[in-house]
């Protein structure tokens, strides 16, 4: 059974264009400028296919000339849709190019070289195919088994365009004209193929998106852009992992913002939550790139450090002095900015929890001692049940280096 060549391209066209519409109508919906991109692109090249099989028999050169430029634009469009989508800035000659490439080659060729212009055209649409998949394969930032299909619908879209290009004549009919070759038909069927399987792309991509998005949003904490408890244990979880591997201590350093609640009394949440991102500030300043650093409580914050106790008793001495010179002064005076600190530190692959336990139980015992001071407990066992049965007969002892936790 024979295909009607102009049938298929009409269908191509009103699927093209009914999705092309919904993009444009989410893109605005939801701010997505990428998909109102990939709409516009999508409605410009379904219009430019429609009117060339409906009327180009009755348009002269010149008009059909521009609408199969018009049609070279919406692919460009399509290229640039992607780098929109990951933060790029679109690329105007390059839009252009393939339009200027297709009307300059028009112009050059005779008018009986149909089948020249068929390839150049297969051969720009292909280019921009290949430009949009190296588009979205420069910017996977995930795994390639979760990437896949992004990169594969326009290699294989090119791949179809090219395929006849490269067989040359072997797939050219020698009688009824390439333009009435079977791969008329092919490239016909797969322009529906393509179209929908772009945009099943697209809402991957932006799905991929929002998920990931939400999942920040879920580990972050919003005051002070740190890390909130949540994430904070995700995070340093995965990195205690990676230190156990290595044999590397670790340490953790717990904060408490002295007074706090005296604070918010006297000076009002506004200057409480100044406080709290000045501190933030702080620690973050303070510490390494490769430390990690969270908001776990309303004036409670916590680091992870992969280093052993001694440098992480350093550190926060370090956010300790940084703090109380920091004084925030507002109307009704000089706010005081002080913070205690428990710091506590574990062979390679000591558990989390074992580490925040003793670093709170340091961290109580600087409250106690005056706060406004740096406290450390001794390194831990690996297992929290051993380190809760040990800690039941700890007591503060006076040690050469005030905190140090001793057993009584």
């Amino acid at each position: 059974m024979s295909l009607d060549t102009a049938t298929l391209y009409l269908v191509a066209a009103m699927v093209a264009a009914m999705l092309g519409a919904m993009l444009l109508f989410f893109g605005r919906q939801e701010n997505i400028p990428a998909l109102m991109w990939w709409g516009a692109a999508y409605l410009l090249g379904a219009a430019s296919v429609a009117v060339w099989t409906l009327a180009s028999s009755t348009l002269g050169a010149m008009y059909s000339l521009a609408l199969n430029a018009i049609g070279f634009v919406a692919c460009g469009m399509v290229w640039n849709a992607a780098r929109v989508f990951h933060g790029r800035k679109p690329n105007l000659p390059g839009l252009l190019f393939g339009a200027i490439a297709w009307v300059a080659a028009v112009m050059a060729l005779a008018p009986q070289a149909s089948a020249m212009r068929l390839t150049i055209g297969a051969g720009i649409v292909a280019v921009y195919a290949a430009l949009t998949a190296a588009e979205l394969w420069s910017e996977r930032r995930k795994t390639l088994q979760k990437r896949w299909p992004a990169v594969a619908v326009p290699v294989l879209h090119g791949f179809v365009l090219m395929l006849p290009i490269l067989l040359g004549d072997l797939l050219r009919p020698h009688d009824d004209g390439f333009s009435s070759s079977i791969w008329v038909t092919v490239f016909s069927v797969e322009l529906v193929l393509y179209a929908v399987g772009t945009v099943f792309v697209i809402f991957m991509l932006v799905s991929e998106r929002t998920v990931t998005a939400h999942k920040t949003a879920a580990s972050m904490d919003p005051l002070t852009g740190m890390l909130n408890r949540r994430g904070f244990a995700e995070a340093t979880s995965r990195v205690i992992e990676r230190e156990a591997n290595a044999g590397r201590p670790a340490t953790v350093l717990i904060f408490d913002i002295d007074h706090f609640k005296s604070i918010n009394d006297r000076f009002g949440h506004p200057a409480g939550d100044e406080v709290l991102r000045l501190f933030a500030t702080i620690v973050l300043n303070a510490l390494r790139i490769t430390d990690l650093s969270g908001r776990i409580g309303g004036e409670e914050f916590a680091a992870f450090l992969p280093c052993p106790l001694e440098e992480g008793v350093i550190a926060a001495e370090r956010v300790r002095e940084a703090f109380e010179c920091s004084g925030i002064v507002v109307e009704d005076g000089p706010v005081d900015t002080t913070v205690s600190i428990g710091v506590a530190g574990g062979p390679a692959g000591t558990e989390l929890e074992v580490l925040l336990a003793a670093a709170d139980a340091a961290l109580y015992q600087a409250k106690r001692n005056g706060r406004n001071r740096v406290e450390a407990a001794e390194e831990l066992p690996l297992s929290l049940e051993k380190w809760r049965r040990k800690t039941a007969g700890y007591v503060a002892q006076p040690q050469s280096r005030p905190g140090i936790i001793r057993p009584a």
